[in-house]
């Protein structure tokens, strides 16, 4: 793919001048990410920070009972690894392949060095960590105010929007993973929104049927979300 495409692939890419564009291009591969590949553990030095295109990264917290529980997901919007290629070089939580697809990779010394040289670059960069930030926030309130029903329809609405596919390859364990619930409170609350035609589920694979009645399912944090994101362009 052409540079001049694969820097479109990404919205936050996109959105950066022309003059900035032009000083990250030379530093700018193609990658293809395999589900469940983690990109950084905590605590893991970060030497290389992606731009999904269409792939989908989620940002999860690891217990040390061994429990996930995903902060921020992250996709075609914006960037993984930035905030800390700018400042201590060091990743503050799991970076997880959520869906399998591409991205494009930077060298995060590249991608800090350019954006020391440009203002424009770095508030971009800085505005994202910020609404990563914001979107984590609004998942600790979406767990602790919520119900299940709710918040897996937000979930699953964001990764629709962020796959750009009503075919989402999910098991119920990976949605509790990411919900941060039981396996037995996924199960029953998938098979209601299964009995409602909102979704049809199949081993391993949801597919989002009414896409309407998820979003009027969904808590607030959905939208919530989708207005952090809509203001970074």
């Amino acid at each position: 793919m052409e540079h001049v495409n694969l820097t479109q692939a990404n919205l936050l890419l996109g959105s950066l001048s022309p003059g900035d564009t032009a000083a990250l291009r030379p530093h700018l591969r193609p990658v293809s990410l395999a589900h469940r590949r983690v990109l950084y553990d905590t605590g893991d030095p970060v030497q290389l920070v992606y731009f999904p295109t269409t792939s989908v990264i989620s940002l999860v917290v690891d217990l040390s009972t061994g429990e996930l529980v995903e902060a921020a997901m992250v996709g075609r919007d914006g960037v993984i690894g930035a905030g800390s290629a700018l400042d201590g070089k060091i990743s503050l939580n799991r970076a997880i392949v959520q869906l399998a697809g591409d991205a494009i990779e930077c060298n995060a010394d590249a991608l800090a060095n350019t954006a020391y040289q440009s203002r424009s670059l770095m508030s971009a960069l800085i505005r994202h960590e910020q609404t990563v930030y914001a979107q984590a926030q609004q998942s600790v309130a979406c767990m602790a105010a919520h119900d299940t029903q709710a918040r897996m329809c937000r979930w699953l609405l964001r990764a629709r929007d962020l796959a750009g596919s009503d075919n989402l390859p999910f098991t119920q364990e990976f949605l509790s993973e990411m919900l941060g619930v039981r396996r037995t409170s996924v199960s029953p609350v998938a098979h209601t929104l299964q009995q409602a035609g909102m979704i049809k589920y199949t081993r391993g694979r949801i597919e989002i049927i009414d896409v309407e009645a998820l979003r009027d399912t969904a808590c607030e944090c959905y939208e919530s979300i989708r207005l952090y994101y809509s203001k970074l362009r």
